[in-house]
């Protein structure tokens, strides 16, 4: 059974490895040589990370002469986001309403007397 693709970019984005390329990637398009400077491993490894990524539809790579750039595809990551999305106001839902008890419960824990002050001092003198 083939994997559906947002299985494949999320598996794909699972690598520490690949998402640092994505990273890089992100500032612009480069050649493999390039993306594989600040990686202590081998052209070749370097190359099956950009396979998987490809294969998820994260990268794309084509030929320039000598010259094979490798791009980042944001329309591909965009679906990635889309599925996060939902979760995302899930958890800003549910965050906000954690923020509300957490100010409730504050509030019944300041001192009677700071509110007598406060409201002491809001209240004009009688002449």
């Amino acid at each position: 059974m083939q994997a559906d693709r947002l299985s494949l970019k999320f598996s794909a984005l699972a690598d520490p490895t690949r998402r640092a390329i994505l990273a890089r990637l992100a500032t612009g398009e480069t050649s493999v040589m390039k993306l594989a400077e600040p990686f202590n491993m081998s052209l070749p490894a370097v190359s099956k990370h950009l396979k998987v990524l490809e294969g998820a539809g994260l990268v794309t790579r084509s030929r320039e002469a000598q010259w094979r750039p490798c791009r980042i595809d944001a329309v591909a990551l965009k679906e990635v986001d889309d599925w996060l999305e939902k979760y995302r106001r899930f958890w800003e839902v549910r965050l906000d309403r954690l923020e509300e008890y957490l100010d409730r419960l504050q509030s019944k824990d300041k001192p009677k007397t700071a509110k007598r002050q406060i409201s002491k001092k809001r209240t004009p003198a009688k002449k």
